[in-house]
């Protein structure tokens, strides 16, 4: 009897450490080197885009934030309102140094430093900056570009190590798909050959500093580019038969992996086999012309839904299981002064008035008549818990 109960209480102690090591385990795991800052917190960040000439202030903005309890946000430039706003709120923001800015900061790296010394010094104090973004699509975009990008990126670094803010701010910069040769399947992608004259220094820093890669990840522009042949479930997280990588026996039964899983064999074959991979854009629009395949509310809604519980497992890829996606979702708010295809004025998941574009779980500003979720935002929040302690549960089903 007394070795029966020796037993158990063995058992217990070996319940409870196993709990304790599932419930403090970092949610980054698989982070080969250690980052400047915790730049991203959780899994689920948000573009605050201000191509608009009706959106709400910025301290309307950060209550809606905060009350969808969205942690992670990033711009797309240096707006002191923005930065003034996110004062003393604990949200993680990240700022851009735009396109048009790149000759400049190439040209002369005291221009990196006045820039610091503007947006970010008189800041940081009390606005959790915690990454600079330093162009958006330059490879594979604009050639006249590509090596000044080079050269402000190399520059701002500097700037932030003559600051002493390189182990407080994270620097990287977005690419596009347009970097890559080939994406299917995905263990076959590669850079194209042209701009890996710009793209293996970028890559030789951020592999040194510890900073990811960031996509631009869209499976709507990819839908939208070949519907005759993309299943819109696979794009949109929906039941299908997935596709079988012939290279890698790999089975994905969404794009968003796949086109995550490509970014990372590019790396491979150029030889950052460590860099993780992140998503600094990834959305669906709710609406465009006829000729813009998938545009609507009902796809929008169920990307982003879909999406978001995908994100909240905190799971990894199927060639990368252990190192959990990360993503900022494209965009916040529908914005009505953005050119190009008329899609682009309508990413938002809330509309200007502070109002849900469509319901995934987030309430806005005002009430809305959008159709409600299936899924509770606290319901959709559990689900990270559960992943975590499903096996602490199961094991103590079975001692007890």
């Amino acid at each position: 009897m007394t070795a029966v109960m020796g037993r158990r209480r063995c058992a217990r102690w070996m319940l409870l450490l196993l709990c304790c090591l599932l419930l403090t385990s970092p949610s980054h795991a698989g982070r080969r080197r250690p980052r400047p800052a915790d730049s991203f917190v959780g899994a689920y960040g948000i573009n605050y885009g201000r191509i608009a000439n009706n959106l709400p202030s910025p301290d309307k903005v950060v209550e809606l934030l905060r009350r969808s309890k969205i942690r992670n946000v990033k711009i797309y430039d240096e707006e002191p309102t923005v930065l003034e706003a996110f004062k003393g709120t604990g949200l993680n923001l990240v700022i851009a140094v735009n396109n048009g800015l790149l000759n400049s900061f190439a040209a002369n790296d005291s221009v990196a430093i006045d820039w610091l010394n503007k947006y970010v010094q008189p800041y940081i104090s009390q606005t959790r900056i915690v990454g600079i973004t330093v162009g958006n699509e330059v490879l594979g975009g604009d050639p006249n570009l590509a090596a000044p990008l080079v050269g402000a990126v190399k520059n701002m670094y500097n700037g932030l190590k003559k600051l002493h803010l390189d182990d407080k701010i994270e620097l990287f910069t977005p690419h596009s798909e347009a970097v890559f040769a080939t994406s299917y399947p995905p263990s076959a992608c590669v850079f194209k050959e042209e701009i890996m004259v710009y793209m293996k220094p970028l890559l030789d820093l951020f592999s040194r500093i510890g900073s990811p890669f960031y996509v631009n990840a869209y499976p709507f522009l990819a839908y939208l580019s070949d519907s005759g042949r993309i299943d819109i479930n696979y794009a949109l997280f929906q039941p299908n038969p997935g596709i079988l990588d012939p290279n890698t026996s790999l089975h994905y039964d969404n794009m968003f992996d796949a086109q995550i899983d490509a970014a990372y064999a590019a790396l491979q074959a150029a030889g950052y086999n460590n860099m993780e991979v992140r998503v600094a854009e990834t959305g669906w629009a709710s609406s465009g012309d006829q000729s813009e395949a998938g545009a609507s509310v009902e796809n929008a809604r169920t990307y982003n839904y879909n999406l978001r519980k995908r994100l909240f497992l905190r799971k990894g890829t199927p060639l990368k299981p252990n190192i959990p996606v990360k993503a900022y979702i494209f965009a916040l708010f529908n914005e009505n002064l953005k050119n190009g295809d008329p899609t682009e004025k309508h990413y938002g998941l809330f509309n200007p008035d502070g109002r849900i574009s469509y319901d995934i779980g987030y309430s806005g500003l005002l009430p809305s008549s959008a159709p409600a979720s299936l899924l509770s935002v606290k319901e959709m929040r559990a689900w990270g818990w559960i992943a975590r302690c499903s096996a602490a549960v199961i094991l103590s089903i079975f001692l007890f």
